[in-house]
């Protein structure tokens, strides 16, 4: 007595499980880059722009703080010493740019009085560091 013969399948890969996989881990490297950026400037609020852009990576940074203190990289300067310190940091790269970074609750002639100092050095260019807006 002979059983019948069951008919050959071929082997079959299930790719639904690996592609779940894949798709896990991902959205972990996507999660996880986000908290690999560095903050580079003194904890402000500031103001919030629909426009705002990044801009690249060589800046140089002065901060007002809602006290009025200026700092520049992060270390405390006055508004005179701006002058002989940014073109000590610009160096040779024409492409620095210099951000102000300013607490929204600075009064607006104070940053206008960076800026002033700002534009008096050769070859500077000026960007004011914004949130950019949920609309």
């Amino acid at each position: 007595m002979r059983l019948p013969e069951e008919p050959d399948t071929p082997p079959q890969i299930n790719i639904v499980p690996m592609i779940d996989v894949i798709f896990a881990l991902l959205t972990f490297f996507i999660v996880s880059s986000l908290y690999l950026t560095r903050s580079a400037g003194l904890p402000v609020n500031l103001p919030k722009a629909s426009t705002a852009q990044t801009q690249p990576q060589s800046q140089i940074v002065v901060t007002l703080n809602q006290q009025g203190q200026l700092s520049l990289n992060r270390q405390p300067v006055q508004l005179g010493d701006l002058q002989t310190r940014i073109p000590v940091l610009m160096g040779s790269n024409p492409n620095a740019l210099v951000v102000i970074n300013a607490d929204e609750r600075v009064s607006h002639g104070q940053v206008v009085a960076v800026m002033d100092r700002l534009r008096r050095i050769p070859g500077v260019k000026l960007a004011i560091a914004a949130q950019q807006s949920m609309q």
